[in-house]
């Protein structure tokens, strides 16, 4: 089980530890909610650990069949929504680094982005809209 402590340190700043590895997190509030946009917002990280949760799951279905996907990206736009305040959708542009992906790869890389644990537990009234990009 994994503990992390989070404490708020002033000015509308938080700072989590991994208690394990003692690796930090910093966040502040949004810009459009009084911060100054200089760190992550905790929705910010909520956005974030979807894409790094799709990258690692799909690193790790990529290593047990002997393919790469070295160098893939994925950025996201985190759309909020108000009454009540809250993450509404999610797009995810996933830029692969090869083009020559074969089919069974693909079908890979499409279920590991469907089935990491972040993307399982978010509610599903948030939309995930996500776009696949191979270079030309």
């Amino acid at each position: 089980m994994t503990k992390i402590s989070t404490i708020y340190t002033g000015n509308l700043y938080t700072e989590a530890t991994h208690v394990k590895s003692g690796s930090k997190i910093i966040t502040e509030a949004p810009e459009d909610n009084n911060g100054k946009g200089s760190k992550f917002s905790p929705t910010d990280m909520f956005a974030a650990s979807l894409g790094s949760c799709m990258l690692t799951i799909m690193g790790i279905s990529a290593q047990a069949y002997g393919f790469s996907i070295d160098g893939t990206r994925i950025e996201t736009e985190k759309i909020m929504g108000t009454n009540p305040r809250r993450v509404i959708e999610l797009k995810l542009d996933i830029y692969l680094p090869r083009k020559d992906y074969s089919d069974r790869e693909m079908r890979l890389i499409e279920t590991a982005v469907k089935t990491c644990p972040v993307a399982n537990s978010i509610h599903p009234d948030i939309i995930k809209n996500i776009t696949y990009h191979l270079p030309e």
